[in-house]
């Protein structure tokens, strides 16, 4: 008999189909010069804003460098006509005793108001963080009112607030029994002009120096200060060790803008006291002026401006050296 093979038939795996092919998009052909119209349209947006300040700053400057090489007085000034003389502003200030003298007066007034804003704003910040929302809104609307001030009209309730026969402060201090403060002339005496003038800058800039320093606080984690705590460190090393090293960049920030902010201070010392009394209270900026304005020497008037400026830059430029460095140095 033949042999009937039993053995099942191996099933039927169904065929598998065909993925669906995506269809893929052409992109549209690109026009040609499209690419560099875009990258030349963002210079475009900001050439208008370039162009205002190039006027506005930009023309002053190169007027101002200008006039500091050639002799322009008075009758330069109608006649709009002036014979270059090289150097010779400088040569003239830089040999002029009283030149050097307001130069180390400035270099003074900058470091004590820009050591005592620095002091007040780190401290006040650290206040405001630690404050209840109603205290912490008090003391930032202060701030930002103290901010909002007027140049002119704050400088103008501080004349008032010395003044020597109207004044507050010494109608406080002879209600203290301080007798010898009665119509004291305030203004009169160089030390305390100074001094007055080192407050008003003082009080006006500490509010933008709080405000920036408190925004800065606001992003360090919480987490670091409770560890550092958990490891016996004080308020101060936790200052020292926490806070400052990671907002060292703010810090520095708020550094170079008040150096530039105290170095310029004009308007103040102008409207309170014009440099007096004597030269007590001349910076760069009001030695600039005085020469321009007095004798009607706008040639070393220009050639003082550029010199404030130079140092200016100068210590900026030392200060920036210093602050990469050391941000090389943490890398």
């Amino acid at each position: 008999m033949p042999v009937v093979d039993r053995r099942t038939p191996a099933p039927r795996t169904p065929r598998q189909r065909p993925a669906p092919r995506r269809a893929v998009r052409k992109a549209p052909p690109r026009r040609q010069g499209s690419g560099r119209a875009h990258g030349l349209w963002p210079y475009a947006l900001i050439a208008p804003s370039i162009g205002g300040m190039l006027c506005l700053l930009g023309y002053p400057l190169v007027r101002a460098v200008l006039i500091s090489f050639q002799d322009f007085r008075l009758r330069q000034l109608i006649s709009g006509e002036a014979d270059f003389v090289g150097l010779r502003n400088y040569r003239t200030l830089l040999a002029d005793p009283r030149f050097w003298e307001v130069v180390g007066r400035t270099f003074l007034f900058m470091a004590i108001n820009v050591v005592l804003i620095m002091v007040i704003a780190t401290l006040v910040a650290l206040m405001v963080e630690r404050l209840r929302r109603v205290g912490r809104t008090v003391v930032l609307c202060s701030l930002v009112l103290a901010w909002a001030m007027p140049v002119v009209a704050a400088t103008t309730v501080f004349q008032w607030l010395f003044h020597s026969e109207f004044g507050i402060v010494n109608w406080a201090l002879t209600s203290l029994g301080l007798g010898s403060f009665e119509r004291y002339p305030w203004f009169a005496d160089g030390t305390a002009a100074f001094a007055i003038l080192v407050t008003l800058i003082v009080w006006q800039s500490v509010p933008f120096a709080a405000i920036t320093l408190y925004s800065a606080l606001t992003t360090v984690p919480l987490e670091l200060y409770e560890s550092a705590r958990l490891d016996g460190a004080g308020a101060g090393r936790i200052f020292r060790s926490v806070t400052f090293p990671m907002l060292r960049p703010i810090f520095l920030l708020v550094f170079s803008l008040e150096v530039i902010w105290t170095f310029k201070a004009f308007v103040q010392i102008w409207v309170m006291t014009r440099g007096g009394p004597g030269d007590a209270t001349t910076i760069l900026p009001v030695y600039a002026v005085q020469t321009a304005l007095s004798s009607q020497r706008y040639d070393l008037g220009s050639a003082a401006s550029m010199i404030t400026v130079v140092l200016m830059s100068g210590v900026l430029v030392l200060h920036f050296r210093q602050m990469f460095r050391q941000e090389d140095e943490t890398r």
